[in-house]
């Protein structure tokens, strides 16, 4: 049997808002999170010890993270190399540059001659000598529109009309792969993509105008006894048969308030030709916490807010507290008070919410003292206003495609 780690969507760089600069490191505590469980996945690698690591794509939040933030990856996967394990890194959508093109973050492993390790850019076929013999894997890193259409082929169809002329071009592409294979070997297909049954959290808005969706139909094939997917940071097996199984491992760390109750770990996998078998293994991510009180029918809103902080385990945990109120209840909050109450958080937000409509909530995140990115910033005043919740959505995935064009 081969054992293989299955890991993806490290996101390593990411989730700084909800952090604080650690003052013995003067680095900020959301990437030592990140470093944290990437270590967990790799000690496990090395200690099992397994005879693949395939990592799913998006390494980083973008194709050109912070050389700090580089090397913090790098010196885990290192130890990979330490190890003696072939390494497959897969090309995600956050590995490419903006215009679709390359895996910036990731191919400087393949120019630097890394030993064992595989930068999968393309959709290629890859036989690899494990310690406990050969298995083939097939990468197939994020694609868009451009990888397998010109311009003129897409003008005046209508976004339906050019995924399905994109499944049309990927079927004898994947077929071409599957006709090299050798039919002794067991096969392993590691693709970074959307698959139209997966259930999303974040990453619905992390992509928001880029690659398309792929039917799970496409991807069950016998030709392969396990497919290892990235991109959709919540775990799941989008085919219980297990024929093959089709796992997302999911994130290894929270990225956002979206997945504060999903599990987050990585996959171990043992194979050999016709016979498979996996199993998810959760590591310790940083806990998420949203407390969420409605004080506009209670006489003394500060006591029942600081009541509701006390019922729910925030120790080092990333915490947001949201509060409705009425307008003439404003003055009965003390915010230094709630502050004090929540200092055993890791980090913590207040959203106190106007049920009124004649007076304009306070949102502390949005005074001109905080610092916050546009999208933040439109999060908080959609989540503060009750008349547009019913577009509150398209309008933070159309901020999201405008700001990622």
């Amino acid at each position: 049997m081969i054992k293989i780690l299955h890991l993806s969507d490290i996101h390593m760089g990411s989730s700084f808002s909800h952090g604080r600069i650690n003052p013995e490191t003067g680095i900020n505590s959301r990437l030592e999170d990140f470093i944290y469980t990437l270590s967990c996945c790799i000690d496990q690698a090395i200690n099992t010890p397994v005879d693949l690591v395939l990592f799913g794509g998006d390494a980083f939040p973008d194709a050109t993270p912070p050389p700090y933030v580089q090397e913090a990856f790098a010196s885990q996967f290192r130890r990979l190399v330490d190890a003696d394990i072939p390494t497959v890194l897969l090309v995600g959508n956050h590995d490419q540059h903006s215009q679709g093109n390359g895996g910036a973050s990731l191919c400087i492993y393949r120019t630097l001659g890394v030993p064992k390790f595989i930068v999968g850019d393309q959709l290629d076929t890859h036989c690899i000598e494990t310690q406990s013999g050969k298995i083939q894997v097939i990468t197939l890193p994020w694609l868009t529109h451009s990888t397998l259409l010109t311009r003129p082929e897409t003008e005046g169809l209508s976004v339906a009309e050019v995924n399905e002329l994109l499944i049309e071009r990927l079927q004898p592409a994947l077929e071409g792969e599957i006709r090299r294979l050798d039919p002794d070997l067991p096969t392993v297909l590691l693709a970074h993509l959307m698959a139209d049954r997966a259930n999303l959290g974040a990453e619905r808005f992390l992509a928001v105008g880029k690659g398309f969706t792929i039917p799970v139909s496409l991807l069950i094939r016998p030709e392969w006894e396990y497919v290892a997917l990235g991109h959709v940071h919540k775990h799941q097996n989008l085919n219980p048969n297990n024929d093959p199984p089709i796992v997302y491992p999911g994130s290894i760390e929270r990225v956002d308030f979206s997945e504060e109750k999903e599990q987050k770990g990585y996959v171990l996998v043992e194979v050999e030709k016709d016979t498979v078998h996996w199993e998810f293994h959760p590591v310790p991510a940083r806990d998420f916490c949203t407390i969420e009180v409605d004080v506009t029918e209670r006489e003394d809103p500060q006591a029942v807010i600081l009541n509701a902080i006390q019922k729910r385990a925030i120790q080092d945990a990333v915490v947001r507290l949201i509060y409705k109120l009425r307008s003439e209840q404003l003055d009965l909050i003390e915010t230094g008070a709630l502050q004090g109450a929540l200092q055993t958080a890791h980090s913590f937000t207040i959203r106190p919410e106007l049920v009124s409509q004649l007076a304009r909530p306070r949102l502390p995140e949005l005074a001109v003292n905080r610092s916050l990115n546009p999208l933040d910033a439109l999060q908080a005043y959609l989540d503060n206003r009750e008349d547009l919740r019913d577009i509150s959505e398209a309008m933070l995935e159309a901020a999201h495609s405008l700001l990622n064009s």
